[in-house]
């Protein structure tokens, strides 16, 4: 599993988004590689993102910057912003950037 971020803390929180609640990572399909955000992304790699699609739901995509462990595209959609495993808080307001992770091919 690779994971970089801009300024990234033990819990996935970067430079960009930082509050108590952001502690998640996404992967890109580009790269395959997990970043905290989008702007992380942009800032890291000199291509544009490819996003995973919302038919791999069943795919590892997202990781939980508490315990790190993987979650599957659908059980991050459907974790009601909590970890599944940990149960630590995700930040609602990241499902308000959606498109900007995942392709809705559905």
């Amino acid at each position: 599993m690779k994971l970089i971020g801009v300024e990234m803390d033990k819990e996935t929180r970067c430079k960009h988004y930082h509050s108590e609640v952001d502690r998640i990572a996404i992967k890109f399909a580009c790269c395959e590689t997990y970043y905290p955000c989008y702007k992380c992304h942009e800032e890291l790699v000199d291509h544009k993102p490819i996003r995973m699609k919302l038919s791999q739901g069943n795919e590892l995509g997202v990781l939980c910057g508490a315990c790190y462990t993987e979650l599957t595209i659908n059980e991050y959609l459907h974790a009601n912003n909590q970890c599944p495993k940990c149960s630590k808080s995700f930040n609602p307001g990241c499902k308000l950037h959606n498109d900007l992770y995942w392709e809705d091919d559905l």
